[in-house]
């Protein structure tokens, strides 16, 4: 299944601080995690989350710092900061009444029309 590049932009800052606010990770194991959540079904490339880094890190949202991998690479990792926790409680509040409102309005649907998307 394709998921709407628009449905991924929305979702793509509340995903990245909520898998940052578990712990520090470098960019390769956010796409990782990404991947791994949402079963296969969203496959982020490197051009998606980086200017999408960048953007929250100018936000105040995300810190970086220079380490090395386990393998002794330089890499770069990113950590939630304060701020970044205020802005992914709010946004978890703002998705908690889109899904509600979502799950809603299909379970109201006519039997006709789930059964059309089958």
């Amino acid at each position: 299944m394709r998921i709407d590049k628009d449905l991924v932009a929305a979702s793509a800052t509340p995903l990245v601080l909520g898998i940052l606010a578990g712990s520090d990770l470098h960019g390769y194991a956010i796409l990782k995690r990404v991947g791994e959540l949402s079963g296969g079904g969203m496959q982020w490339t490197d051009g998606m989350l980086y200017p999408l880094l960048h953007r929250l890190e100018r936000l105040g949202y995300v810190s970086s710092s220079w380490g090395s991998s386990e393998i002794g690479r330089r890499r770069k990792h990113y950590a939630i900061t304060p701020s970044g926790l205020e802005a992914l409680t709010e946004r978890q509040q703002q998705w908690t009444v889109v899904a509600d409102t979502l799950r809603q309005v299909w379970q109201d649907l006519p039997p006709t029309a789930t059964e059309a998307w089958a």
